[in-house]
């Protein structure tokens, strides 16, 4: 955070504490409600006329010496210039030997009844002229270490355009820079970002969309009308919103309110120029390739890496930061894993990210038409997580179909989704009441997912552990070295050197059950050939594939040969 040395803008109160002001004793006779009005300027008056060169805000000076003898003079001079604007009017009454005027000094109180802001009354000998100086060093002070704060933010948010900083890091530094939470939006009231400084997320974050959406949105940065009346900044060019920043903490004082809502050591002008330029650092960024979808996208996935770690975030903290992102509250969640049927090819890496961008986009679109929220992100190369909130567990399965069939374009195959031609296998964990144990399940979903794409005949919208089987189990267990050891060691002469012939001639034999007309059919060729040909391959493999045993054994085997090679 910027350590800023500059107080609030000058203001009559100030001004009434500068040494050579505070010499003179000053008594403030009316007004004691706007001495936190700021003063621009100051002011020495001897004649009323002289109202018409005010500009407003300025502190005003006299001896009144053109006035103190009459009541109605006094009070007509000091009423016009505080319909000039001035920001409080000071009068030093002394006689000629520098003691108090008594009667001017009656003469003014009386006036003091009807005067329409600050009036202070001196009664000892002050240079004015030192209070001008002293006065206008101040402004000048203030001026200056202003600038310097302009320069600070500049610096800082230029800084961050060269070095292409994403938008966590703008909404982090911003809420540095204010040392206040902020909170980075879009247009539906779903966070992108967000930054909580010393307030916990969870009360941060809390039923924010619908918080949000009583706050009116502005065309410039300030303090909007209703709701809570944050302040916030508009991120987008003009006519296109792509969302807004919100420093929800700093709010506008009520009129008649002179405690201090400001961030901690800047004055309001300092945060709007903070958040405004934060905006528009926001902007160049989208406008440098970052859409509002993949915003929030990228946070989407952010908060399931986080859930899924060893020490993620708690239940409560995590419901808000999922609410927060789109996700409603439920039931139960159910934690589905998409795997795409292409495989992932390390050379082909771009094409992977356009097949999962093509499906998060299909499932947002889903679920903005189907008002049926969800938490979808990448999981990893291939594959992408989605936790689907159920009102009841009963109604865990119509989702599923629902979201299966909704993602499918048409002419796609019932065993599962398709978006630009690239078919998607859907694997299901366990529906579980807690978010955080839902998102642990996505490991299972996945491999119940990538299990499923293995199978030569699919015909189901998505799959769990039950519906993939042996082949389910041995998915489980194929990093298992002594389940590496049996296949190696039944299909050994078979792969060492690798007999492709072999296996497939293996593998057709055990997909007919060993009926052999049905197999020399499918083969094509005369049993006898076939006969010949399966003779051969039980030498090589040292056993009778007329043993039930041999070919359960085999069959196992082969589908563990077959679930490493598409795994490698």
């Amino acid at each position: 955070m910027l350590s800023p040395t500059a107080q609030r803008p000058l203001t009559v109160r100030d001004t009434l504490a500068l040494p050579p002001l505070a010499a003179g004793g000053p008594e403030v006779l009316a007004g004691d409600a706007e001495l936190d009005s700021p003063v621009r300027w100051v002011h020495i008056a001897e004649e009323a006329d002289t109202s018409s060169l005010l500009e407003g805000g300025e502190l005003v000076l006299t001896t009144g010496l053109a006035f103190r003898h009459s009541a109605e003079l006094t009070a007509a001079f000091v009423a016009r210039f505080h319909a000039a604007g001035a920001a409080a009017v000071v009068v030093e009454l002394v006689d000629d030997d520098g003691a108090p005027d008594s009667a001017a000094i009656d003469v003014l109180r009386a006036a003091a009844q009807s005067a329409a802001g600050p009036l202070v009354l001196l009664t000892r000998r002050t240079r004015f002229v030192q209070v001008t100086e002293a006065a206008h060093r101040a402004l000048m002070d203030r001026q200056v270490v202003r600038l310097e704060r302009a320069r600070q933010v500049h610096e800082v948010f230029t800084g961050l355009g060269l070095e292409n900083a994403g938008e966590g890091e703008i909404v982090r530094t911003t809420a540095e820079l204010l040392g206040s939470p902020v909170v980075f939006e879009d247009p539906a009231h779903l966070v992108l970002s967000y930054a909580a400084q010393e307030e916990n997320p969870t009360r941060l974050l809390e039923g924010w969309a619908e918080r949000s959406r009583f706050v009116g949105y502005l065309n410039q940065t300030g303090f909007a009308a209703g709701g809570e009346r944050w302040l916030q900044t508009p991120v987008g060019l003009k006519g296109q919103r792509w969302g807004r920043l919100v420093a929800p903490a700093v709010a506008p004082p009520a009129p008649d309110d002179t405690t201090d809502n400001e961030p901690a050591g800047w004055d309001l002008a300092d945060a709007l120029q903070v958040l405004e330029r934060a905006g528009q650092a926001l902007t160049m960024a989208r406008m440098a390739g970052r859409d509002r979808r993949e915003l929030l996208f990228q946070a989407r996935a952010g908060l399931v890496q986080d859930l899924r770690q060893a020490s993620p975030p708690s239940e409560k903290e995590a419901l808000a930061r999922a609410g927060a992102l789109g996700l409603s509250s439920a039931a139960a969640y159910t934690p589905v894993v998409a795997r795409h049927d292409g495989g992932t090819d390390p050379a082909d890496a771009t094409a992977v990210q356009l097949r999962e961008r093509a499906l998060l986009d299909a499932l947002q679109d889903w679920s903005r038409q189907e008002r049926q929220s969800l938490l979808a992100a990448s999981l990893r190369a291939g594959s992408v997580a989605i936790l689907l909130p159920l009102d009841a567990l009963e109604l865990e399965d119509s989702t599923l179909h629902r979201l299966t069939a909704g993602v499918r374009t048409p002419g796609a195959p019932t065993s599962g989704a398709r978006t630009s031609g690239v078919v998607w296998t859907f694997g299901v964990g366990k529906a579980d009441r807690s978010l955080l144990r839902a998102a642990r399940g996505l490991d299972d979903a996945d491999q119940v997912a990538e299990t499923a794409a293995t199978l030569g005949s699919r015909n189901r919208p998505f799959y769990r552990f039950g519906d993939v089987r042996l082949r389910g189990l041995l998915s489980l267990l194929g990093d298992d070295s002594r389940l590496r050891s049996f296949a190696q060691s039944e299909l050994g002469p078979l792969l060492e050197p690798l007999d492709k012939e072999g296996l497939a001639l293996l593998s057709a034999y055990l997909d007919h059950g060993g009926n052999m007309s049905a197999l020399a059919k499918a083969q094509n060729i005369s049993r006898q050939a076939l006969y010949a040909r399966i003779r051969k391959l039980e030498d090589r493999l040292g056993v009778s594939l007329d043993e039930a045993e041999s070919r359960t054994s085999l069959s196992v085997a082969l589908l563990w040969h077959r679930l490493h090679r598409v795994r490698d």
